[in-house]
């Protein structure tokens, strides 16, 4: 039975090809890294004490290999190799494909009994239906209660993280995925107000239309992004605690508020560029930032591409603002290291762990990546200014796991969703596409 599920495994992970927040925000850079703080868990005074270990290597796998990510990766290893400079350090990130041949890779690993000391994954689905069910995971349980860790994360987050009581992964980042960002000059030259609702949101997109504005950039040369405008549709409509219910079968995609969703779905589609089949996430941001379009639902990398790669000031070239209808929620999208079974050098891991858990490393990491850290303790001083605003949303706001990073529901249920919303997007024809969702639901 075991060797039937892991073969399933597999072949869903060689299938996936999800674009989440490591891979295409290539050029995050925003900032530096910070000084230890008093409560950061097991960050010893003296250099003897936090070298103590018993040596060894730590290969620490990944996707993290663009500008921005990948100076985050490194300051986060220097810092380690500070701490620890008896350790030696493998960096094994692959390139490309945007996380798609990196997970192949570590498939292969898996299934051929060679896994990295540690490795990046989702938290949510990613993590817990694909390694943690198939049994590849050691329980960090004692290794949160020894580094004091259970109240250093939002207990949303660390249930993100966990299944059946057990905690298996650490988050070293948080990006947000319902965030509008949108054109100063084009909203104050129509005198448009940032929406609220989704009524509100579809009433500004007919004014800047009429205005001879392009309203919304989309860029779905890959699914991914249509399905993000969905699953923020879904949060709006369901409220966080039924949307969560979505994708534990408790509430059915029949239910008259995922229809809802998906009329608003087809309303706003009608607003966006002609060209969105052709363009990436990237693309259309470009638009939004050199104002031929007026706004665009994107994570919150598209963040660090407005600031690096356009050269775009915050709240002076660009604003933003939650989506429409989910202004007191927050839709997580978060980078977990945990421990595979079978290494030969668990402890040596969780000294990795244990430095990527910390205030001083994740502080290290997001300013660079243009994240913000998992921790509700570090220190927003380091932050700009979208980056304390969202560290504030985070910590107040209802947490709600992405479908379209593979948080929310399985790998088959998302690669087929995809395809749906896919065809949604061209056809428009809601009674098909709940149906669809409905036939497809068995693989959550």
């Amino acid at each position: 039975m075991f060797k039937k599920g892991l073969v399933l495994l597999f072949m869903m992970i060689f299938l996936f090809a999800l674009v989440a927040c490591g891979g295409e925000d290539s050029a995050e850079k925003t900032g530096g890294t910070d000084d230890v703080t008093d409560d950061a868990p097991a960050e010893e005074t003296e250099s003897e004490e936090e070298s103590s270990g018993d040596g060894g290597t730590v290969e620490i796998f990944s996707w993290w290999t663009g500008a921005g990510e990948e100076d985050g990766l490194l300051a986060l290893i220097d810092l380690f190799e500070e701490k620890h400079p008896d350790i030696e350090v493998e960096n094994a990130a692959v390139a490309g494909g945007a996380g798609t041949n990196a997970k192949a890779v570590l498939a292969a690993r898996m299934q051929g009994n060679d896994p990295p000391s540690t490795f990046q994954v989702h938290g949510g689905a990613e993590l817990n239906e694909s390694w943690v069910a198939a049994d590849m995971m050691e329980p960090l349980n004692d290794f949160y209660e020894e580094y004091d860790l259970m109240d250093k994360f939002p207990q949303e987050l660390i249930d993100l993280v966990s299944k059946d009581g057990n905690i298996y992964s650490v988050p070293v980042n948080i990006h947000r995925g319902n965030v509008m960002f949108y054109n100063k000059a084009v909203f104050e030259e129509h005198g448009i107000e940032e929406p609220t609702t989704l009524d509100e949101f579809v009433e500004v997109l007919g004014q800047l239309q009429d205005a001879g504005v392009t309203p919304l950039a989309l860029g779905d040369k890959e699914a991914w992004t249509a399905t993000q405008i969905f699953e923020n549709l879904l949060l709006a409509t369901l409220g966080p605690d039924d949307y969560r219910a979505l994708w534990s079968g408790e509430v059915g995609f029949d239910d008259d508020r995922v229809r809802e969703a998906a009329e608003y779905f087809e309303k706003i589609l009608g607003y966006v560029n002609e060209d969105h089949a052709s363009r990436n996430w990237q693309d259309a941001s470009q638009l939004v930032g050199e104002g031929e379009a007026a706004m665009t639902n994107m994570g919150d990398w598209a963040k660090g591409y407005f600031s690096n790669d356009l050269e775009l000031e915050t709240n002076v070239d660009f604003g933003y603002f939650p989506f429409p209808g989910t202004t007191e929620d927050f839709m997580v999208i978060t980078d977990t290291f945990g421990l595979p079974k079978g290494i030969e050098n668990p402890d040596t891991v969780k000294e990795f762990l244990n430095v990527l858990a910390s205030v001083e490393g994740q502080d290290a990491f997001n300013p660079l990546k243009g994240s913000i850290p998992a921790r509700v303790d570090a220190d927003p001083s380091k932050y700009d200014e979208y980056g304390t605003d969202t560290m504030e949303d985070f910590q107040n706001s209802n947490l709600a796991p992405s479908l379209a990073h593979g948080s929310a529901a399985s790998e088959g249920f998302l690669t087929k969703a995809n395809q749906e919303v896919n065809i949604f997007v061209t056809q428009k024809n809601i009674d098909q596409f709940i149906k669809k969702l409905q036939a497809v639901a068995g693989d959550l």
